[in-house]
């Protein structure tokens, strides 16, 4: 038990201090684009749990198991390290570095629009991004790269605290299967993913719609079905169009280009901001 603990409080001494940074500034686990990188998130995430396992059984074996003999013999703490825990840290790492490699020749090529995600005004992501596509959508793909590792993570975490001692714990083989089938589907994704034009964002200002994103090559806006006359601004990767006056929010606005459509994009009455009360007793 007393193991246990100290492995919980190892954890939460390395894994906290790095999620309280990521959470006030994401740049490190943000793509080009500045939205949150799955592949890079994950990755991350699976180097924090090897490395604690690491740290745990060297503190148990420098202490509790004895010193330099606790880590000897073919059935030692680590003796599953090379078989087991490497292939399973390998999954996640090809799909980051192959994700990066893909995603900017395409960028590179136009045959992929990643426009620029919207500065929050806390400054922090949101954590849906690790399971949507650019255009704010779940994704399948991401849903079962995340949810998979997740599922590991928790299965290597839980056997190790049941028994610290024993080291690594001695999970099948096979279980690198369990990072590395949904981080190649998740490469495989990225270079299936069609160039379908983005719309990030929808304003509309004195009867005129802008709507923001990418990949708006020789566009069509439509707005409920109803096409509009739109002007691509290049500088700005933005469209505009008058709002006929019958059309009030809320409505779905598509931006088709090159044949390829759009998530729809639900744009609805902003929030009136309440002024706040005055107290009487102020005044």
């Amino acid at each position: 038990m007393a193991s246990a603990l100290f492995a919980l409080a190892l954890l939460a001494a390395l894994a906290g201090p790095i999620g309280l940074r990521l959470r006030r500034h994401p740049g490190f686990v943000t793509g080009r684009d500045g939205r949150l990188s799955t592949s890079t998130t994950l990755a991350l995430a699976w180097t924090v749990i090897l490395v604690w396992l690491l740290l745990t059984i060297l503190a148990y074996g420098l202490t509790a198991g004895g010193g330099v003999p606790y880590f000897q013999g073919s059935d030692g703490p680590l003796s599953t390290l090379t078989t087991v825990y490497l292939p399973l840290l390998g999954g996640p790492y090809a799909a980051l570095i192959g994700a990066k490699t893909v995603v900017g020749m395409r960028v590179e090529n136009g045959t992929l629009a990643k426009p620029a995600a919207k500065p929050t005004a806390s400054g922090r992501r949101p954590l849906r991004e690790l399971i949507a596509n650019d255009g704010g959508r779940t994704d399948l793909v991401d849903v079962q790269y995340v949810a998979l590792s997740g599922v590991t993570m928790l299965y290597v975490a839980l056997f190790f605290l049941a028994d610290v001692g024993a080291g690594l714990p001695r999970l099948p083989s096979e279980v690198w299967a369990l990072t590395g089938a949904p981080a190649g589907a998740y490469l495989l994704n990225k270079l299936a993913s069609r160039a379908n034009p983005v719309i990030t964002r929808v304003t509309v200002s004195e009867g005129l719609l802008t709507v923001e994103g990418g990949g708006f090559t020789d566009p069509r806006l439509t707005v409920d079905d109803t096409p509009l006359p739109a002007t691509p601004d290049p500088t700005t990767a933005t469209l505009t169009a008058p709002l006929p006056s019958s059309t009030h929010p809320p409505f779905t606005v598509v931006v088709t280009s090159r044949g390829l459509r759009s998530d729809p994009f639900r744009y609805e009455s902003p929030t009136p901001s309440i002024p706040a009360a005055r107290n009487p007793s102020t005044q």
